[in-house]
């Protein structure tokens, strides 16, 4: 029996890189919050208390972007080129999810500096938008070069099993 799965020829997870693990993160609020003990216990007790609330919020503020960060983390996209289409599914960091898929035979990338750009019969989608430079680069080459090689498939005719033989 036949398999009638489709074929694979590019397959990849992205997801956004974050350079401060959890415990880094626990380590430098310590680091901020004594910092900020250090400057402002003593301008307390010289009377200018409201520095204090000034520096509490300072540290909230920098508690809540790094959490918001580690929210937007949470994101990642697949990229999965088959035979008929390049199946592109996203995960947002709420969770909600979007699958789009753009025909094969059609397919081009369009690559810069700023963007990776699949296009398929009028259609684009920014592809990585969370990469670095290098990333997207390395993604939009090996995408390129799997669409290459799928484009170009190599036959294997009688004679090349007799030789194998």
């Amino acid at each position: 029996m036949a398999d009638s799965s489709p074929a694979i020829h590019f397959a990849v997870s992205l997801r956004p890189y974050r350079s401060l693990p959890p415990e880094g993160f626990k380590w430098l609020m310590r680091v901020v919050v004594a910092a900020n003990l250090v400057i402002g216990l003593p301008a307390y007790f010289l009377g200018a208390w409201p520095i204090m609330g000034f520096m509490g919020l300072d540290v909230a503020l920098l508690w809540w972007l790094f959490q918001r960060n580690y929210f937007d983390a949470r994101r990642s996209e697949s990229l999965t080129l088959t035979d008929s289409a390049l199946i592109v599914d996203r995960v947002a960091p709420d969770g909600e999810r979007e699958e789009v898929r753009l025909d094969a035979y059609w397919l081009k990338i369009e690559q810069s500096e700023e963007r990776l750009v699949a296009i398929s019969r009028g259609n684009r989608v920014l592809l990585g938008r969370f990469l670095g430079p290098d990333e997207r680069e390395r993604v939009g080459e090996e995408l390129k070069a799997a669409l290459a090689k799928m484009r170009s498939p190599r036959y294997v005719h009688r004679w090349d099993r007799e030789e194998e033989a």
